[in-house]
């Protein structure tokens, strides 16, 4: 893939009236790109099946020399990373919906690293989270591996913290664009993640949070991972969500069991009696892991599979 392919996709990820199944669609008929700046808006509804106001859309998009200058603009302050390259994580490309585009700031040679294993769980959590995340994690991160988590107050910070601390390595994964950081309150960790780890996005530096976004960013925090590890978490949370889309993508779920009086347990509780392997120390994980380098589980044979016929 050229340079000139890969701005022109990079363009394209960003122009409005396109979804990523559009986008996939429109790069399979025009490999280069190129036919697509040349077409009327008609002709891009008729050629790529799109509706006549989104194709408008998109031709308004792609000859906008404002949108055009911005990127260039963004694309010397931080990494972008597309699926077209062969730096894209292959675990991340082999989920259903793998983003097309991440931007990154750190480290981006994280991105392959492994072992890595997802840590989540409430951003209200128990008096008991913070000792129960350094617990379970601190072995792991004196056997190199590699923390992924999405830098929400509660769970998520103290995982990306405790990495910090000890040295570790950690990527975390933005519900929001580089300049709209959420939480605001976790700024100085943010900066402390770009200079010694990797904070991620698959939104365009200016684009703010929105409820949406949260479901959508979890799939690259359990894509990351050969695992996720559910610290605490409510029945009804965003934290469930990311476990319905680790086990979505074939990835283990591991769930720390708690007291049966405190509500920020009750999740866990539900995702052992449904199977999920119960984890009270690392050496849980571990072993886990050891199957999983031998062989012996589907994940790292699909994705033998996967970069086989790719």
């Amino acid at each position: 893939m050229t340079n000139e392919v890969r701005f022109r996709f990079i363009h394209l990820s960003r122009c409005r009236g396109v979804t990523r199944r559009s986008i996939q669609r429109i790069i399979k008929l025009d490999r280069s790109l190129l036919q697509l700046y040349q077409m009327t808006p008609s002709q891009i509804s008729h050629t790529f099946s799109l509706p006549l106001k989104n194709a408008t859309t998109l031709y308004q998009d792609l000859h906008s020399q404002a949108r055009l200058k911005q990127l260039q603009s963004e694309m010397k302050n931080q990494h972008i990373i597309t699926i077209l390259d062969k730096r894209f994580p292959p675990m991340l490309k082999a989920i259903h919906d793998p983003p097309l585009v991440l931007y990154g700031k750190g480290n981006v040679d994280l991105l392959n690293d492994a072992p890595s294993l997802s840590v989540i769980g409430s951003r209200d959590p128990s008096r008991e989270a913070k000792r129960k995340t350094a617990f379970i994690i601190e072995p792991l991160l004196h056997k190199n591996w590699l923390i992924v988590s999405g830098l929400a107050r509660g769970v998520d910070q103290y995982a990306h913290e405790k990495t910090l601390i000890l040295n570790g390595k950690t990527i975390a994964v933005l519900g929001s664009g580089f300049e709209h950081l959420y939480p605001k309150e976790n700024q100085s960790l943010y900066q402390e993640i770009v200079h010694k780890g990797l904070v991620l996005s698959e939104y365009t530096p200016t684009t703010p949070p929105a409820k949406h976004h949260f479901p959508e960013r979890n799939r690259i925090i359990s894509g990351l991972s050969f695992g996720t590890l559910v610290i605490e978490a409510k029945k009804r949370s965003g934290t469930m969500i990311t476990v319905d889309q680790a086990l979505e993508q074939g990835r283990e779920v591991f769930a720390v069991p708690g007291s049966i009086f405190t509500e920020q347990t009750e999740g866990c509780h539900q995702l052992i009696r449904d199977g999920a392997q119960m984890v009270t120390n690392a050496k849980d994980i571990l072993e886990e892991w050891q199957v999983h380098a031998m062989g012996g589980k589907g994940l790292l044979t699909s994705m033998y599979i996967y970069e086989k016929n790719n």
